[in-house]
């Protein structure tokens, strides 16, 4: 589905990523794991038309988007939860959901999305009329990945999306992108700092150092890798 060929990208004289390849398909969580700084969160940017990339290509199910705008990114089909959630704390947990909603017309296809959102996670059809700054970490982040799904996305890409959240939140999420990506052929780009959960639910995985792509392979494979257990498993 993505495909993202000898990507650069830089902030003033600074270079935040070199000529990085990497591949995503559909129905698989692909992981990006790497330290702080690696550059992971710049590439979702990137794809996501937030930042221009200043050399390579970007290619989505057969079309470049490198140089689209990022509503018509989102209109193609990609769209992004980021750390640190960005809701709207003022409105809704239902007005925040619609949000997500905003670029499209299909309004009976828009309420089913919306009760599908509401089976996944039965909190947000629960506190539907309360406001989002006052739900807890947890329901933030199910409200911030339900947004991203009423967009209808052919891809998703999440950025650090355990940050913060308990175990069992961590696994009820994890859960869900799973089930999406089996059920209704969604792929995932999954940024995270924690490796042992991005590669434990991931099928194929790369590693950044500095912006640079080190290592890549099956995220089984990864996760045996003697140097990726030492720098990010803590073992």
């Amino acid at each position: 589905m993505l495909e993202v060929r000898n990507l650069a990208v830089k902030y003033d004289l600074i270079s935040a990523i070199a000529d990085l390849s990497i591949k995503a398909a559909e129905r698989t969580i692909t992981s990006i794991v790497g330290s702080n700084g690696a550059g992971k969160t710049t590439l979702l940017k990137t794809i996501s038309g937030l930042i221009q990339p200043a050399a390579g290509e970007i290619e989505f199910l057969g079309e470049r988007i490198d140089a689209a705008s990022t509503s018509d990114i989102v209109r193609m089909g990609i769209s992004q939860v980021p750390e640190g959630r960005e809701l709207f704390p003022r409105l809704s947990v239902y007005d925040n959901l619609m949000v997500g909603a905003y670029l499209r017309s299909d309004k009976k296809i828009v309420r089913r999305d919306l009760e599908r959102i509401y089976h996944h996670f039965p909190i947000l059809k629960e506190r539907q009329r309360q406001v989002a700054r006052n739900l807890s970490g947890g329901e933030q982040q199910m409200l911030a990945f339900g947004r991203a799904l009423m967009s209808g996305p052919k891809m998703l890409l999440l950025d650090e999306p355990s940050i913060g959240l308990a175990p069992v939140v961590e696994q009820k999420i994890m859960e869900t992108v799973t089930a999406l990506t089996l059920e209704e052929g969604v792929g995932v780009v999954l940024v995270e700092q924690n490796a042992a959960l991005a590669l434990s639910f991931a099928s194929y995985g790369y590693v950044l150092e500095q912006g640079s792509l080190v290592l890549e392979g099956p995220a089984s494979d990864l996760v045996k890798n003697d140097n990726v257990r030492a720098a990010y498993l803590g073992l």
